[in-house]
């Protein structure tokens, strides 16, 4: 009797047993399957596989995940509910398929509606390129073959577009590809390879850079765009180190593969040979930038929002000179930075081209490439005009006298163009001296401007002129910060000359 109880409740226990161990518990409890069972709570596919079934799960092992190309596994946990479904999905059968069932040349349909292709030789039993390394671990609700490799489902009718697009890290490439209308080339029938910059990769551009690629559509950013593309198909497996591939650009990017990866120039490949019916994308953590086959006065034609700085240069005939070997480096101001001169003062500096207009254009222009990591904080330049323009750096950004740059480093074959935001005022003709601790401020200015002087100095007379020569004001100023009201002059350009003694310097500024 007792026996037959103690057999009665061991029958049960066991059943209870089974009847806990799902396609999942099995994950779960494996230690060689750590990042299976991630992978398939991320896809929040642990309630389906613990359902009735019946399953029958290929279950790619950790070394099996860590064997993809680097940063596939964090691609596909990055887009849990998309494509990492789809590849869990690709290997479980609705059905329970022990290997005793197998034949060499199956072709079995998974949950994903692809088939898996079963082989069967000497050298064991492949699920595609898989082997089965342990087979028929029995469940509940069906059963699980461990293998070797991650399965990946035959690719869907994409092109490289379609990638981009179905991207969640390339949202910024779409938006790119859609604004330069490169979207149906790169829809046709290629073949293209596709070096593809992460959204983080566009974030990393220096301010406004972006913002100036989106605003030139058809001309810099189709430029930019273009040297990511090769007219062909470059898989990872046929690069070759130090070797060099011509783009849709014309221009070549170089091949670099060393013990830290595969880098295209200074942009590392993150995730290779995403195949697509008209080409392959490779991932890469920074965007190329095209060689300087440009002049900075290609950049300001070029450019949307230099429309008033290119009509100046011309109307100064400079434009010749700023596409010669240079070097130069351009700090060039925006037409809205144009905008804050009044209209007058504008249309009177554009009809003396080679007197004032010459003369302000050339205060613009350093005979050097000035790129933004060689400048410093307090850092004088002395422009082609003659005069020096001061270099400021600070919380705020980057500033040349008071304009700032607001995009800087423009690379180009004979120089750098950094934008700014205001028109740089020259200073007077007169000798210079270290007179002033600052500019005038502010310049463009509406009803009052402010001057300082060094600590200490002795009266100060002040003059100021209009275009003419005419004098207009005059006074002293008793202390360092002085505060002068310029509410009755009219808008246009002044000189404010400031005599200590046998001392003398001046400032223009604009009255707005």
């Amino acid at each position: 009797m007792m026996k037959t109880l103690f057999l009665t409740l061991f029958a049960f226990a066991t059943s209870l047993q089974l009847r806990a161990q799902t396609v999942v518990d099995i994950i779960v409890n494996s230690p060689n399957h750590n990042t299976l069972e991630a992978a398939v709570i991320a896809a929040g596919l642990a309630g389906t596989l613990s359902g009735p079934g019946p399953f029958t799960v290929f279950a790619p092992t950790d070394a099996a995940f860590d064997a993809l190309p680097n940063g596939v596994l964090t691609e596909l946990l990055a887009d849990p509910s998309g494509q990492l479904t789809q590849i869990l999905l690709y290997h479980v059968v609705g059905a329970s398929a022990l290997s005793t069932s197998l034949s060499n040349g199956d072709m079995i349909e998974t949950l994903q509606e692809g088939d898996v292709t079963v082989t069967i030789n000497g050298s064991g039993v492949f699920i595609n390129n898989a082997q089965v390394t342990v087979a028929d671990l029995i469940a509940t609700n069906g059963v699980v073959h461990v293998i070797n490799a991650v399965l990946l489902p035959p690719a869907e009718s994409s092109t490289v577009v379609d990638i981009i697009v179905n991207s969640a890290n390339h949202n910024t490439l779409e938006a790119a590809v859609i604004a330069a209308g490169l979207a149906g080339t790169l829809s046709g029938v290629g073949p293209f390879t596709v070096f593809a910059p992460t959204d983080a990769a566009f974030n990393a551009l220096p301010a406004g850079v972006l913002n100036l690629l989106l605003a030139d559509p058809t001309g810099l950013l189709t430029d930019v765009l273009l040297y990511h593309v090769v007219g062909g198909t470059a898989l990872s497996s046929s690069l070759s180190n130090g070797q060099t591939i011509t783009t849709l650009l014309g221009e070549d990017v170089t091949v670099t593969i060393n013990g830290s990866g595969v880098f295209i120039n200074d942009a590392e490949v993150t995730v290779a040979d995403i195949v697509a019916d008209n080409g392959v994308v490779h991932v890469i953590d920074a965007v190329l930038s095209p060689p300087a086959s440009t002049t900075v006065m290609d950049v300001i034609i070029n450019s949307p929002i230099h429309s008033t700085l290119e009509t100046a240069i011309a109307l100064a005939g400079l434009t010749a000179t700023l596409q010669g070997a240079g070097p130069f480096t351009v700090f060039a101001p925006t037409d809205a930075a144009f905008s804050l001169i009044p209209a007058a003062t504008l249309d009177a500096i554009l009809a003396d081209p080679t007197g004032l207009l010459t003369d302000i254009l050339l205060y613009h222009v350093v005979s050097a490439e000035a790129l933004s990591s060689s400048l410093s904080d307090g850092q004088e330049i002395a422009t082609l005009l003659g005069p020096d323009v001061t270099v400021t750096i600070n919380g705020s950004g980057v500033f040349i006298n008071n304009a700032q740059v607001v995009v800087a480093d423009i690379q180009t074959g004979n120089g750098v163009v950094h934008v700014i935001n205001a028109v740089l005022t020259i200073p007077d003709s007169v000798e210079e001296t270290n007179l002033f601790a600052s500019s005038v401020y502010p310049n463009p200015a509406d009803n009052m401007v402010q001057i300082a002087i060094p600590i200490g100095m002795n009266t100060v007379f002040y003059q100021v002129y209009d275009m003419n020569g005419s004098k207009v004001m005059e006074g002293n100023f008793n202390s360092s910060i002085n505060q002068l009201n310029v509410v009755d002059l009219s808008s246009g350009l002044y000189t404010i000359r400031l005599i200590n003694e046998n001392i003398t310097s001046s400032q223009n500024f604009i009255r707005k």
